[in-house]
């Protein structure tokens, strides 16, 4: 069995079998949080609070220098957590619990094998200006395969990921369409449609967004995401969460 209960923004706890995993930790109250000489605003708190969440086996946090990744609670929930799985840059500016998973690389966790996959948090060219960012997937006899995209826009990285597994049976994907000055137009996340594609590459079973709503600099949320899905012909297989609100999978 594998539940997953949407928290807000990017964090959800994901109970894996017998093993507990919160993606993106982010806890604290809407207002406005610097990111070097910009601001992003968030606009609604967590559905469930880090209390509520409890201990987990492992945080999967797909990059640490965006407050709309981790926050200051969701930093001291993750520094109090046994394990933080992330990039190699996490690692250096966090320590411990940090272990950085490279891409293709593989954590033994319980039974679940945890495997870093690539991630793209903007345009081609832009990781200079977004920094490293990671995605994961989890592997377990008699679980689905599940993967978490973590902040990715590039439907390339998608179909690397296809190819490198023989399925995907339920995507999580990050999916607020985020657009900030700092790359122009384009992309810093997947848009509604481009989360539609991405399920159909990965040909998943089950799709759960996160990170679609909370924040201004999303511009596609609940209201794209179902006509996307629609007009792909995927509405079946979309599984889009209200804050506090768990599904189940076999």
């Amino acid at each position: 069995m594998t539940r997953i209960r949407y928290v807000g923004g990017p964090t959800a706890l994901i109970e894996y079998g017998e093993i507990r995993l919160l993606t993106d930790p982010t806890f604290d109250a809407p207002g406005d949080y610097p990111i070097g000489t910009r601001k992003l605003a968030k606009t609604a708190g967590p559905a469930v609070a880090a209390a509520e969440v409890g201990e987990v086996d492992a945080v999967l946090l797909s990059h640490d220098q965006h407050p709309d990744n981790l926050d200051a609670a969701g930093r001291n929930y993750a520094l109090d957590a046994p394990l933080v799985l992330s990039t190699a840059s996490a690692r250096e500016r966090i320590g411990e619990p940090v272990r950085a998973l490279a891409n293709w690389e593989s954590y033994d966790l319980g039974g679940v094998r945890v495997t870093g996959v690539p991630a793209q948090h903007g345009p081609d060219g832009s990781e200079h200006l977004v920094g490293e960012v990671t995605g994961f997937v989890l592997e377990s006899e008699g679980q689905p395969t599940v993967y978490v995209s973590g902040d990715n826009a590039s439907l390339d990285v998608v179909r690397q990921i296809a190819e490198r597994f023989e399925r995907i049976d339920i995507a999580v994907l990050f999916a607020g369409g985020a657009q900030t000055p700092l790359v122009g137009d384009a992309y810093l996340t997947l848009p509604s449609d481009g989360a539609a594609e991405a399920a159909r590459i990965l040909n998943a079973r089950q799709v759960v967004p996160l990170h679609f709503e909370h924040w201004a600099h999303f511009t596609q949320g609940p209201g794209t995401l179902r006509p996307a899905f629609a007009q792909a012909g995927l509405e079946d297989r979309l599984h889009l969460l209200k804050p506090g609100e768990q599904v189940s999978f076999q």
